[in-house]
């Protein structure tokens, strides 16, 4: 039966939805940890857990279509159209577990891809600064504000007054 083979697909890309999630959550690990050294080669896996995902999309699609023209449906039907257009509840309980699901792994995923530029594009600022300030030109990359901003301005020692 084709709802099968779709559900059986649909578990597929959950498995790699959960392996995207666990490869941006390793980037992030190195990223805090500063080991740039690796980000390439963790930049790459998720670039290959993307491109299977890009596979299963398509494949996904070929069988919506499929179990959507069986069920008197749109061929281009949604999951969503598909779980309220079953014709037996088993089924639509099925396609709406997977759709909740994938929905909370995809807010997830945004989520930590999110924090991963986030954290890759203070990591290339504050290169920037450290060379900066290694040839004496632009502001002191010592000098941070409460935010996380650079702030020019004197780095040195403060004495302060206490017997006034």
């Amino acid at each position: 039966m084709a709802a099968s083979e779709l559900s059986a697909q649909l578990w597929k890309e959950r498995e790699l939805l959960e392996l995207l999630l666990f490869k941006l959550e390793e980037e992030q690990l190195l990223l805090i940890a500063g080991k740039s050294r690796w980000i390439s080669h963790a930049t790459r896996e998720v670039e290959q857990v993307m491109e299977r995902m890009r596979d299963a999309g398509l494949a996904r699609t070929i069988e919506v279509s499929v179990v959507a023209e069986q069920w008197g449906l749109s061929p281009e039907a949604t999951l969503r159209e598909l779980a309220a257009g079953a014709p037996d509840g088993i089924w639509s309980d099925i396609f709406a577990s997977h759709l909740t699901a994938m929905t909370e792994l995809t807010g997830q995923i945004a989520d930590v891809r999110d924090t991963n530029e986030r954290l890759l594009r203070e990591a290339a600022r504050s290169t920037q600064e450290t060379l900066n300030g290694l040839s004496g030109s632009g502001p002191d990359a010592g000098v941070y504000g409460a935010a996380g901003e650079s702030r020019s301005g004197d780095a040195g020692g403060r004495l302060f007054d206490t017997e006034a």
